[in-house]
């Protein structure tokens, strides 16, 4: 229902920059009202050189009118009335319905903004919100029976205030902005019977706008519930012959993959903090083969994975090692060996000068980012981020042994022994 006694007051503004008075499209329609309607337009500009002077005082706006005491150019004043038509309540009843349907149009108006398919968007609904030829009736104490200059000023700076704010001609329509949003909020909280027809589903708001929106939207659910385990997919161990070049052995592991990395993204989402590794890039083929054989793929499955990886079926266990280690920049510590820039050499010697007391320190021979312990099966690998990773030698070639270390006599110590393996 409409308020009455809802009323907002606006201090009396300095005179306008330049030589407009409205800036926006709505508050420009508004003053074609004003002009195209007019019997006598030399009231229309009187009123704007009174407005552009600062002769209208303080503006009052309620449902169906504004009024502000104009000054004449001798001190004159009159009391100024212009009156808009109220909505009714079956139009307001379809606005409103409009604006829950649509919640980008109630996003757009919290940011003070009137995009022009709300106005249509109202239109189509059988609501008229802005004026239009004949909707501004004056009312003015001089006595003057259409538009007088006083009013004309009137709504020359009502013009400014619906620039700053579309809900003071909501207001005057019948709506002040504090009950409107209550009962938006209240239908939005409301359950919906959902439509049957066919065309009922529309297309959504763009998550921004209902982002905005969010003093108009009812309040999301609680997150769910964090499962103990990823999901298992079903078994496509059937009678049904598969479709050549369709593989069940396959298509069942990719499955179980994507249910582990969904897995993995949701605890991530929830702020757990269990997931592996948080490796964002955009993985290659080779890369993300190894990702799914750290999954423990069957043996064929392996295989087919070794392959796709341009690895042999060891090459891909130390690949699998490394992933478990370090993602993708363990991967690139195992795969490529690079010459260390002058900087970074000289901040490694500097690291490995100091890791030891003179007597303790290995002897080490340098090969571009990789230190090999000379005499024994042991390495330190430079990673481009500055950290070492420790390698041993197992039948023959070099395998991570452990994570990465800012120092280099804690990555060597895991040399020792590989908390992966057994």
């Amino acid at each position: 229902m409409t308020n009455r006694n809802e009323e907002r007051t606006f201090a009396a503004l300095p005179a306008p920059p330049g030589r407009g008075f409205a800036r926006t499209w709505w508050g420009q329609a508004w003053l074609r009202a004003l002009e195209d309607a007019a019997l006598d337009s030399e009231q229309v500009k009187t009123g704007r050189r009174l407005a552009r002077g600062g002769a209208v005082g303080a503006v009052s706006v309620r449902p169906g009118r504004i009024t502000a005491v104009v000054q004449d150019r001798d001190g004159t004043a009159h009391r100024a009335d212009v009156l808009l038509q109220e909505l009714s309540e079956v139009q307001w009843d379809r606005f409103l319905a409009m604006a829950v349907e649509r919640a980008g149009h109630i996003a757009a108006l919290l940011e003070r903004d009137m995009p022009p398919h709300l106005v249509e968007d109202a239109a189509a609904a059988g609501v008229e919100l802005l004026p239009g030829l004949g909707d501004l009736e004056p009312a003015c104490a001089c006595g003057a029976w259409d538009h007088c200059g006083h009013t004309a000023a009137l709504c020359y700076q009502t013009a400014r205030l619906l620039d700053q704010d579309p809900f003071v001609l909501l207001l005057m329509r019948g709506r002040g902005e504090r009950p409107l949003l209550d009962e938006l909020q209240e239908r939005s909280s409301a359950p919906m019977e959902q439509p049957d027809t066919p065309d009922a589903h529309r297309d959504g708001v763009d998550a921004a706008e209902a982002y905005r929106a969010g003093a108009v939207l009812p309040p999301l659910p609680a997150p769910p519930e964090l499962p103990e385990a990823p999901g298992r997919p079903p078994s496509l161990d059937t009678e049904v012959t598969p479709a050549p070049g369709v593989d069940p052995a396959a298509v069942e592991f990719l499955a179980g993959a994507a249910a582990g990395e969904a897995y993995r993204l949701l605890v991530q989402a929830l702020g757990s903090g269990h997931g592996q590794h948080a490796d964002e890039a955009e993985l290659t083929l080779a890369q993300d083969a190894v990702r799914l054989a750290a999954s423990s793929p069957d043996q064929w499955v392996s295989g087919r994975l070794a392959e796709g990886s341009g690895r042999d079926p060891e090459g891909l266990q130390l690949a699998v090692r490394a992933w478990r280690y370090g993602g993708v920049a363990a991967l690139s510590v195992l795969d490529d060996e690079w010459a260390v820039g002058t900087e970074s050499l000289a901040r490694a010697r500097a690291a490995l000068e100091s890791a030891w007391d003179e007597d303790e320190r290995p002897r080490l021979r340098a090969t571009r980012n990789r230190w090999t312990v000379v005499g024994s099966s042991a390495q330190l690998r430079l990673g481009s981020d500055g950290r070492w990773w420790p390698y041993r030698k197992e039948r023959g070639r070099w395998a991570p042994a452990g994570p990465a270390a800012m120092d280099p006599a804690t990555a060597l110590a895991m040399t020792d022994g590989d908390p992966m393996s057994g």
